[in-house]
């Protein structure tokens, strides 16, 4: 299929393109990657009125760090974040779960930016973001807002932005000493989204955890912050025994929808499993 008839726009500034979405409203659309949308527009799933295309906008691909923080522009393409030298040393888990996008052609285009909001509940930056609690900046020609990412996802493919907003860029805590992290999903296909996915970090200190982060996406309208679920593990000595302990109590907390190709039960036995996976797995890192 085509899509429908829309107008076409390719500003030169940030400027430009926020006194575009202040004008046009509701019914434009911004593209980037174009990785979901484009498909959106030719299955004709969106029709816009007007699109407006942001990869003149090229000061906002880049990453830096800003304090103890790692920023990172939203257009910066999946590619760029899985191989960035500074995010795999100040942020690794989401370095490794860049590398995991779709395929080779999809990492190329997409962009950060675009993939939040989008908005698919399964999808690894959305999760990477909750999992991580990053601070995403957004702008308008009214000025700008911080959000934390579990304020910014509602529910599926629903943000917080409004119609004349952007993404700007987005804020991830860097990793501390004697911190792990690990990222497992499992699909059913290389290059599909993932049925589940977790993404979890671990501080340590001696055989304890102090600080455990962890993020399920694939079991809810949005990604799934666990931090109330495994609050009462941190603290304790941190081996395989705890790691079993922490993903039981993790898969008996979920409710996952009961769908005909993936069961509930069978979504919970998933999560259960690659939690235990992802917590062995980010101890291991944090002690090397």
């Amino acid at each position: 299929m085509k899509p429908a008839a829309f107008a076409y726009h390719r500003p030169e500034s940030i400027e430009e393109t926020l006194r575009q979405l202040a004008a046009l409203g509701s019914s434009a659309k911004v593209i980037a990657g174009g990785q979901s949308l484009g498909p959106m527009l030719n299955m004709r799933l969106a029709t816009p009125s007007d699109l407006i295309d942001l990869n003149d906008l090229t000061e906002l691909a880049y990453v830096r760090e800003v304090g103890d923080m790692l920023e990172i522009g939203a257009l910066t393409r999946h590619a760029q974040i899985a191989a960035s030298r500074l995010v795999l040393d100040k942020c690794p888990l989401l370095a490794h779960a860049a590398k995991t996008i779709g395929h080779y052609a999809i990492r190329q285009r997409g962009t950060l930016g675009g993939s939040l909001a989008h908005a698919d509940p399964a999808a690894q930056l959305p999760l990477m973001a909750v999992t991580l609690g990053a601070q995403i900046e957004v702008i308008s020609s009214r000025g700008k807002r911080i959000l934390a990412a579990a304020d910014f996802f509602e529910s599926a493919m629903s943000t917080a932005l409004t119609s004349d907003e952007m993404i700007k860029c987005v804020r991830f805590p860097k990793q501390g000493a004697q911190e792990g992290s690990s990222f497992q999903f499992f699909n059913r296909r290389h290059g599909d989204y993932a049925i589940v996915a977790v993404g979890v970090t671990v501080a340590v200190q001696g055989e304890c955890a102090v600080r455990l982060r962890l993020g399920l996406g694939g079991v809810g309208a949005v990604p799934l912050d666990c931090m109330d679920m495994v609050q009462p593990s941190v603290d304790r000595v941190a081996d395989a025994a705890w790691a079993a302990e922490v993903a039981l109590a993790v898969s008996q907390a979920l409710n996952p929808e009961d769908e005909l190709r993936v069961p509930a039960v069978y979504r919970k036995e998933l999560a259960h499993t690659l939690v235990e996976r992802a917590l062995v797995r980010a101890l291991e890192r944090a002690k090397e």
